[in-house]
């Protein structure tokens, strides 16, 4: 595999950002060549106070880049939970659904194909995920959404007066500069609950959402209560959880998991016996 660091100028949130890239190598030692020119590609967002580098540092990247011959792209989105802001230089949902897709299509051989094209991320940013996938979706064919940061119900609540922090400890002035009006907002697409009703009532091509929590993650009752609310809007979903809690072991565990939902296929454990130059059959002595 190969890693890049890009650095460019992004007009939608006026700044220069960085984006990491890892790519699969054209060729392994005894593996056939590529059967297409592009890649498959998975824009990968990080969570809370986390930025481009999380993935890499803390999975192996590399080999999932390998074993599926898909491109990673992950960008840094703040902690904008990777939604428009009010101000018209911190577009970053404008940012991650258009203007870094287009960029990186234009400059790697990336499949310009929807079904090649996922959107993927952990707590913020598998909040980020849904909305961008769902907002997008003409773009991204597949959504893999982990440990879900849904907690924009919290912040009504506590607009309403109903508690003064959430289990997460946010108050108030928290989800005002990440959501806006908090009176106004479940009624807007930053609510996912009500951008996939409009989803589902405009979109012509299937949308695929992939999401899961683990059982010991204070977000699992979130996640659990958006999946009612998906049942209800009647857009079709999968849905799991597992052992583990808001950790790197779960979300290793189930991007995999969520990826082979995606692609369709199972992603081997590691290069295939006949393909790998060192491999020899177990011997006596």
């Amino acid at each position: 595999m190969a890693h890049l660091t890009l650095n460019f100028q992004a007009n939608s949130i006026f700044r220069h950002t960085t984006v990491n890239v890892v790519i699969p190598a054209e060729t392994m030692p005894g593996m056939p060549p590529r059967a297409t020119p592009y890649w498959k590609t998975v824009y990968l967002l990080h969570g809370m106070t986390g930025d481009a580098t999380d993935w890499e540092s803390n999975t192996a990247l590399g080999e999932l880049a390998q074993l599926t011959d898909t491109a990673f792209v992950m960008p840094s989105g703040d902690n904008s939970f990777f939604l428009d802001g009010e101000s018209n230089i911190a577009k970053y949902s404008q940012f991650i659904g258009e203007e870094l897709v287009d960029f990186t299509r234009r400059l790697l051989p990336l499949s310009p194909k929807r079904e090649d094209t996922t959107i993927a991320g952990l707590s913020m940013g598998g909040f980020g995920a849904i909305h961008n996938g769902l907002k997008y979706h003409k773009t991204f064919g597949h959504i893999v959404a982990l440990s879900s940061a849904i907690t924009i119900e919290n912040a009504v609540k506590i607009a309403r007066g109903e508690m003064e922090l959430d289990e997460l400890g946010h108050n108030r002035s928290y989800y005002e500069g990440i959501f806006g009006d908090l009176n106004t907002v479940l009624e807007s697409d930053k609510n996912p609950a009500t951008l996939a009703r409009l989803v589902k009532n405009a979109a012509t091509d299937p949308i695929d959402l992939y999401f899961a929590c683990g059982w010991n993650d204070k977000l699992v009752r979130l996640n659990r209560e958006f999946k009612a609310q998906l049942d209800e809007i009647g857009l079709p979903y999968t849905y799991e959880e597992g052992a583990g809690t808001h950790e790197w072991a779960f979300w290793t565990k189930y991007l995999r998991r969520g990826l082979e939902h995606a692609f369709g296929q199972k992603i081997p454990e590691g290069i295939p016996p006949q393909f790998n130059p060192f491999y020899i059959e177990k011997t006596e002595g």
